[in-house]
């Protein structure tokens, strides 16, 4: 019989003291026998120097880029303070959830929306603009899906006086315009991408005329702003190893509150878009099993209408439309790939980090798709129980951690699973409308879409 929250010694929300809170970022890369494939100059198909990448990048970011040797890398205390003021961040029990669902299942969430930019993505855009300023730059430029990494990245910003430059995909730009204004409160400049503002923006117009725009169209426009304007680095939310550094936080926080009671988990599960939130999440646990410590089941969900693990192909690819970044070893959709304007947000990037595609290659993970009205119906079950409203990129995580524990219903199995919610939802509402109103569609790409934009890779 399942224990009842009364019967349960372990808390509701399982908090870190401050003095516990990581000081340091976990570099996963430095326990994997097989590295991350190099970045690779669009030119010369050359691995990328650092030289090269600090034409675009922050310097001290580039030295995090490429070192896959390091395991930790001291946290500076200037992001420790800004750090305090929403970290560390709860680790909360599901129990009502658990209840609802009548599961033996233990179901845990990492909850990381209790800051004012709503999401995980502070983690790694308050690091950035702190590297930004230290080496006197005058701003950044960005991209933004959903808006989260626009958001925080005004947010830390503003914080340290930098200016801010934010293309953010049409579709998103349209469909979240309260997240734009919060965006502009912190000062910074929001474009919808693609744009007439950019010559990339104005090529993949000619190219695509109509379309809503994809994150590798930002992240173009982005980029060429970036590198043409003097004083101007870009930065980047996920995919990046430097990002996933960053973001170790959130599962060393995780672990080091389970440690605390002793709670081992079976099953680890993140949404995957670019693969900031789940590199973050998985990266102590993916250490363990990487060096044979432990063993856990982790898993990567992701949209069903941009299915890069599940249906993409592993191999070189741009990691934007316009073809001037770097090129990245990953699982790809193809960088002309531009998924239909659905509401998954954060979750609309063509490829995946290749710290990841390497360990899913390597078939230390797997992952599973799911469409995004199944998406919305877990959401919702959640909200109601939890007393959470979750961001449509975390209820994938939701909807599979549910299925899961229904498994478990069946089975009788007494799993732990302990899964990511990456922000609130409240800025969302437009998509939670049309899914009430009947409105929501699920768009999967057929195969002969997939295979026309993977032909066209490098």
């Amino acid at each position: 019989m399942k224990e009842s929250k009364a019967m349960s010694n372990i808390p509701y929300k399982i908090y870190l003291e401050e003095n516990e809170m990581p000081k340091r970022w976990y570099n996963l890369r430095a326990d994997m026998k097989n590295k991350p494939a190099p970045l690779l100059n669009p030119g010369t198909r050359q691995p990328m120097t650092a030289e090269e990448l600090s034409g675009v990048f922050c310097e001290e970011l580039v030295k995090q880029e490429l070192d896959d040797t390091t395991p930790f890398f001291e946290i500076p205390e200037d992001i420790l303070s800004f750090y305090k003021m929403y970290r560390p961040s709860p680790l909360v029990r599901a129990y009502c959830l658990e209840e609802k669902l009548k599961t033996p299942a233990k179901i845990y969430y990492k909850f990381e929306g209790n800051n004012t930019s709503g999401s995980h993505k502070l983690n790694s855009a308050i690091a950035q603009a702190y590297y930004a300023k230290k080496q006197g730059l005058k701003g950044v430029t960005t991209e933004t899906g959903a808006g989260q990494w626009g958001t925080a990245l005004s947010m830390a910003c503003s914080y340290f006086g930098l200016d801010c430059k934010v293309y953010m995909v049409k579709v998103s730009y349209e469909q979240k315009p309260f997240r734009r204004e919060v965006m502009r409160v912190y000062g910074a400049s929001v474009t919808p991408s693609p744009s007439e503002t950019t010559k990339i923006g104005r090529q993949i117009l000619e190219e695509y005329p109509g379309t809503t725009g994809s994150l590798g169209c930002a992240i173009s426009e982005a980029v060429e702003v970036a590198t043409s304007t003097d004083g101007y680095r870009y930065v980047l939310g996920s995919v990046l190893n430097q990002v996933l550094l960053h973001q170790s936080v959130i599962g060393l926080e995780t672990k080091a509150a389970l440690d605390k009671f002793g709670i081992k988990p079976d099953m680890i599960i993140g949404c995957a878009g670019g693969g900031s939130n789940l590199g973050g999440l998985i990266a102590p646990f993916m250490g363990e099993k990487l060096r044979g410590e432990a063993d856990y089941d982790i898993v990567a969900v992701e949209p069903a209408s941009c299915p890069s693990f599940t249906r993409g192909t592993y191999a070189y690819d741009f990691c934007d439309t316009g073809k001037v970044c770097p090129l990245a070893k990953m699982y790809t959709l193809g960088s002309g790939y531009i998924p239909a304007p659905n509401h998954a947000g954060g979750l609309r990037y063509h490829g995946m980090s290749s710290t990841l595609s390497q360990l899913y290659d390597d078939g230390l993970m797997r992952a599973v798709s799911v469409p995004q009205t199944e998406v919305f119906a877990a959401a919702e079950e959640f909200a109601r129980v939890e007393g959470i409203l979750p961001a449509p990129e975390s209820s994938h995580a939701i909807k599979v951690a549910m299925d899961e524990a229904k498994k478990c219903k069946e089975t009788g199995e007494e799993k732990t699973i302990v899964f990511g919610l990456t922000g609130t939802g409240y800025f969302d509402m437009v998509a939670y409308e049309k899914y009430h109103d009947g409105k929501m569609e699920d768009y999967v790409p057929t195969d002969e879409e997939i295979a026309a934009s993977v032909a066209k890779l490098p």
